[in-house]
């Protein structure tokens, strides 16, 4: 089952309704922040699912976490989501820009001095406050985003898998098929052991 993430940008004002709360957009399965599931276990094919990413007020937990952590400006939190889900997703520009200034007219970061034209915040202690208050969702958002990571690290070694399981069933049709001769059992034994080196030195 493959996952395809979709991370379309949006104005000012349909970001701070998404920081608001709001949908992401209107249509079946649509939204700003949506991945959808292909086809799988009890669907049909070219159905599929979507869920959005991010609903509500969640957005809002993630990016205040981060900032928790250490003082980022918005660069810094949509390359920290991206590296936390490996790559596979990374939220629009459209949607964390807004939701940081909500952030900040919450009272829950506050803009630190830095130097260049990027505004770097950092969490106040009504922010640490909100956060403990919210701890449960706020785990369950991080792993959240964690099993995406560990989603598409699955995938990225996938064509190992499916290339060690051709090799698996190739040997053993080989071993128990007929006049499979000792000759042959070395010969097959040798082009394993010169593959086995030939990654070993792939870097």
């Amino acid at each position: 089952m493959f996952m395809h993430m979709h991370g379309r940008g949006c104005g000012h004002r349909d970001g701070h309704h998404a920081a608001m709360g709001g949908g992401y957009g209107g249509g079946r399965g649509g939204g700003r922040f949506a991945f959808a599931w292909g086809p799988g276990e009890g669907e049909r094919p070219g159905g599929g699912r979507q869920r959005r990413m991010f609903d509500g007020g969640e957005l809002r937990l993630v990016l205040l976490r981060l900032i928790a952590d250490s003082p980022r400006h918005g660069y810094d939190l949509i390359r920290a989501i991206e590296e936390l889900t490996g790559g596979a997703y990374a939220p629009s520009p459209g949607v964390v820009y807004p939701t940081i200034t909500l952030l900040d007219e919450m009272g829950l970061i506050e803009e630190q001095q830095s130097e260049g034209a990027k505004k770097r915040f950092a969490i106040t202690p009504a922010g640490t406050t909100h956060l403990d208050e919210n701890a449960e969702q706020v785990a369950a958002l991080m792993a959240r985003l964690a099993a995406v990571g560990e989603h598409r690290e699955r995938a990225d070694r996938a064509p190992i898998r499916r290339a060690m399981g051709n090799l698996r069933h190739a040997v053993q049709d080989r071993l128990l098929g007929d006049g499979f001769s000792e000759e042959a059992a070395h010969q097959v034994a040798a082009l394993i052991d010169e593959v086995v080196q030939k990654i070993e030195r792939v870097k």
